[in-house]
């Protein structure tokens, strides 16, 4: 049987603090950051020579929602989930990471790139750490975006085969998608369906916080840290565990798991090869911080609000009260079998975002759910595959305004992006392989990132510690990381 838990042990003090804190990071370390790189009048590369094509001037807010939009899309709402898993640690990380890692990195990354001309990240980092590390990243962007684009069809067809048709015409008609989507001029599809579905994101993390804020559920709180057994004992049935936390964390320790399992709401080096995309339509370097240090901050907020969300679910007992009562009994029931699952094996997070943003949200919730786990895998997907014909244009020195130009990098991209696609379907443990070198490789570039700003820095006589630190604590997180994975 749950047992209740009482208001001594909190009512969201750690949620409500770290949502005033990205706030107050906004406003006054992000304004730090930005008198260090020192953004100025220069014309942009947008305005300077635009091409109707990639280099576009566009409305400052619908580039905000476009770098929201890219470099979110499901990142912070699965990760924050799943960061759930290692409990209210994951509020320090989701705050700390975004103000003093996350949003510097996508903010410098991003004004580097447009004052070298929209340059793409392994140009970047060829610049200031020679042209060997150029060519390794080359190899390890273009790994990591066509891992994104396999990775992130196959769960949106999964879901869309459930309403209708099956999977395999679902991948082709969102391969078609990122083919299109990917070859077209940026403000012809990406310029006018990103805006809505980065609102309709915004919208239901908005929806969430408020209902949050009347629930005022009973959370671990940051001082619960490794001391966590009264929230244990609150999720038993029969004397069995439900939650699964600890047989978790004895095979996936908080350090380094939890900082690569939270990127997107923290640190991600995906966000690096996206920030260029939006650099090319920029009207004004001045808008920098707002929409690269800003869209990061959204990020972070985003994931806090999921990482309440999923707290309450797991720790507080909020299952129960999302489910009709014969789920809640079909869980219990399979529980004390051999093969029973813990409520962090049954409940993955495609089925959090829909249990609860149906349940609290209604109708309008089911459908923002839908965008969350169909569109927002969808667009990442496409960005990701733009930016790797970019990234290859940049590297061919090929012009990218003829279609024939673009055609000609598109094709045995897709192709690729196909032989992983076909792979993942064929291989009973595919997805979770991809997904689990795309979260090391993700924060891996996050490395080559940081290391590389912080060259730039360095080199222009500029404060270099403020990216010095978050590369080495990064450096140690991937590392510790795969070494474990190996040994």
């Amino acid at each position: 049987m749950q047992r209740k838990l009482t208001n001594r042990y909190n009512i969201m003090t750690s949620f409500l603090i770290s949502i005033a804190a990205l706030v107050l990071g906004y406003m006054i370390y992000g304004r730090v950051i930005e008198r260090i790189f020192g953004p100025d009048d220069r014309k942009t590369p947008a305005v300077a020579h635009p091409d109707g094509v990639d280099y576009i001037a566009m409305p400052t807010w619908k580039v905000f929602m476009i770098q929201f939009l890219n470099i979110a899309g499901t990142g912070p709402i699965f990760g924050a989930i799943m960061g759930a898993w290692f409990g209210p640690a994951s509020y320090l990380w989701i705050v700390l990471g975004c103000i003093f890692a996350g949003s510097v990195h996508d903010y410098l990354s991003g004004m580097m790139s447009l004052r070298h001309d929209g340059a793409g990240l392994p140009e970047l980092v060829g610049k200031y750490m020679g042209n060997t590390m150029r060519i390794i990243m080359l190899v390890f962007s273009m790994m990591l975006l066509l891992m994104v684009g396999a990775v992130f069809v196959y769960s949106p067809a999964s879901i869309l085969a459930g309403l209708g048709g099956n999977e395999i015409m679902w991948f082709v008609v969102i391969f078609i998608y990122y083919i299109i989507a990917t070859l077209l001029p940026i403000n012809k599809i990406i310029g006018k369906i990103y805006p809505i579905f980065a609102i309709a994101l915004i919208f239901m993390a908005l929806g969430l916080f408020v209902a949050l804020i009347i629930k005022m559920p009973t959370l671990p709180e940051v001082w619960h840290i490794g001391n966590m057994d009264a929230w244990i004992t609150a999720q038993t049935h029969n004397g069995t565990d439900l939650l699964g936390i600890e047989e978790y964390l004895t095979a996936n320790t908080i350090f380094p798991a939890m900082f690569i399992t939270i990127a997107c709401g923290a640190i991600s080096g995906f966000h690096a090869t996206q920030s260029p995309l939006m650099a090319r339509c920029i009207k004004s370097e001045k808008l920098g911080r707002p929409i690269f240090y800003g869209s990061m901050i959204t990020e972070g907020m985003v994931a806090l609000v999921w990482a309440a969300v999923s707290s309450w679910f797991f720790y507080s007992g909020g299952w129960r009260e999302v489910m009709p009562q014969d789920a809640v009994n079909e869980f219990l029931a399979q529980v004390g079998n051999t093969d029973g699952k813990s409520l962090i094996q049954y409940f993955n997070a495609p089925a959090v975002v829909k249990l609860v943003c149906s349940s609290w949200l209604g109708v309008a919730g089911g459908i923002l759910a839908m965008l969350g786990v169909v569109a927002a895998p969808i667009t990442t997907g496409d960005t990701a595959l733009r930016s790797a014909r970019l990234i290859i244009a940049d590297f061919l020195k090929y012009d990218q305004k003829p279609m024939t130009k673009r055609l000609m990098i598109a094709v045995p991209m897709f192709a690729a992006v196909l032989v992983l696609l076909i792979w993942q379907i064929t291989n009973p443990n595919g997805f979770n392989t991809l997904w689990l070198y795309f979260g090391w490789s993700n924060q891996t570039l996050s490395v080559f990132t940081l290391w590389t700003i912080t060259i730039f820095l360095y080199k222009y006589k500029k404060c270099y510690w403020v990216t010095l630190i978050p590369a080495i604590f990064m450096t140690a997180v991937s590392l510790t990381f795969i070494i474990q994975q190996i040994f």
